[in-house]
């Protein structure tokens, strides 16, 4: 009996030593990822409302890029780590590389319509010719950092993997202070710059973008870590590019349901007015902040468990699932309740008017429930379950919350019913709610209990 307890002791301090190793840099990075976007807004806010709501609609166009490519690296996530936990060090380097290609391609893209059509994807989100002038300015400028913000991402992951987490966090650290700094001169024209506005933003995120890429390539050149090569660019399996598709498909069927569901968000906001859209940006920045824990425990799941699968260490995966369901609700709770401190605060830094405030403070007291449930489904849908390949539950469980309940009442409301901003933002964030209760029976079957990896690459 000592022995099962010190076993189990050991096992649990295993865990949890693996799992901050990993959650608390990833958590950090995307948190100095959210106060990169928290501070332009800021910045923005305290220049003019019509600034922040037009770059807010504008960088749409760079979240749902980051759909494609979420979906792509994700994918490769789930295959990665499970080659890792083998030891198949040239399936992880092919793997690398092939997902650069992808990224790269899907930012190429982006690049292009972002650069030479803005105008007409300004005017999918909002009616405003002055909104629609601002983010079509900001829209030319901000493209050039696409190209280099995908390719940064397959970077992190290899990171992640190798347990240099840590030196993501310090790359994101020296980003964000780059950012403010450049920020602060080229928005408002400090000490002889030139006033830029909401372009100046735009400039800045094209020099932390660059200067991100720069440092990992540059890291990926010491000691043994993995890096690209030209074999690894020439590599091609169908078989292994068909194993990456069943993940990274469904992954980007849900991301582009959830996505382009949340893009609707600010579609419906920006038909209710620059008040509603200035506050629901604003809520959307605090939501950001504190969902960061979740996220970087959610990557962390993916690679912890993804790891024990690739060995065929079964038992040990399932006793790290449920952990890690236990986790989710712990971390919902903390959200909650950091959202309902840090809610007012951030409402406190930006210039709005008493309408626009009276929606945020709203939206805020809301935002609290979303918050919960989207940790629980974050934790559990997009780390234990594509660790093993079951990337089909979010698709369909994001395709019914949002597409068939929450975006066609949200619709309903604002073109039909003309119902309160209130209650339209309700209805818009109600689909995280909607999707929690069916998470646990769809765990209980254990279909994410895979070895997704080939004997011969």
């Amino acid at each position: 009996m000592n022995q099962k307890y010190n076993t189990a002791s050991a096992d649990s301090k295993g865990f949890y030593k693996a799992l901050f190793s990993l959650a608390i840099p990833i958590g950090l990075q995307n948190l100095l990822v959210a106060l990169i976007g928290a501070s332009d807004a800021l910045m923005l806010g305290r220049l003019t409302q019509d600034a922040v709501s037009a770059v807010s609609l504008a960088n749409q166009i760079a979240f749902i890029m980051n759909l494609f490519s979420g979906a792509i690296v994700g994918g490769g996530s789930a295959l990665l780590a499970q080659y890792w936990g083998k030891g198949d060090r040239r399936m992880v380097k092919n793997l690398f590389c092939f997902l650069m290609k992808w990224a790269f391609a899907i930012s190429f893209l982006f690049f292009a319509l972002a650069m030479f059509v803005p105008e007409i994807l300004m005017r999918i989100y909002t009616p405003e010719p002055q909104l629609i002038e601002i983010g079509a300015s900001y829209l030319r400028a901000v493209s050039f950092s696409y190209l280099f913000s995908g390719v940064t991402q397959c970077y992190y992951l290899v990171m992640k993997l190798e347990g240099k987490a840590t030196k993501s966090v310090v790359i994101s650290v020296v980003t964000l202070i780059t950012d403010i700094v450049i920020d602060f001169f080229l928005i408002y024209g400090v000490a002889g710059a030139p006033a830029l506005g909401a372009n100046g933003s735009a400039y800045s995120t094209v020099v932390v973008e660059l200067m991100a890429l720069v440092w990992c390539v540059a890291e990926s050149h010491r000691g043994g870590s993995v890096r690209p090569d030209l074999q690894g660019f020439r590599w091609f399996s169908a078989d292994i590019s068909k194993d990456l598709l069943k993940i990274a498909f469904p992954m980007l069927c849900s991301s582009l349901a959830w996505g382009l569901g949340f893009s609707m968000h600010s579609l419906i906001m920006g038909h209710l007015g620059s008040d509603a859209t200035a506050a629901a940006s604003i809520a959307s920045i605090a939501q950001e902040l504190v969902t960061c824990v979740c996220k970087g425990i959610s990557a962390g799941a993916g690679i912890m468990i993804g790891k024990l699968l690739g060995q065929n260490l079964f038992d040990q995966a399932k006793t790290y699932g449920r952990r890690f369901c236990r986790i989710s609700f712990w971390v919902g709770g903390i959200h909650m309740a950091l959202l309902c401190v840090l809610g007012p605060i951030v409402a406190e830094f930006f210039v709005l008017s008493e309408t626009a405030r009276q929606y945020l403070i709203l939206m805020l007291i809301f935002s609290g429930f979303y918050v919960f449930a989207y940790s629980v489904n974050t934790i559990i849908v997009c780390g234990i379950f594509p660790a093993g390949g079951d990337a089909r539950y979010d698709a369909i469980s994001v395709f019914f919350a949002s597409w068939c309940f929450a975006l066609p009442l949200a619709l309903l409301g604002t073109f039909v019913f003309r119902w309160p901003v209130i209650v339209v933002y309700m209805l818009m964030c109600a689909d995280e709610i909607v999707k929690a209760p069916w998470l646990y029976p769809r765990y209980k079957k254990y279909i994410w209990l895979k070895n997704l990896t080939r004997e011969d690459g």
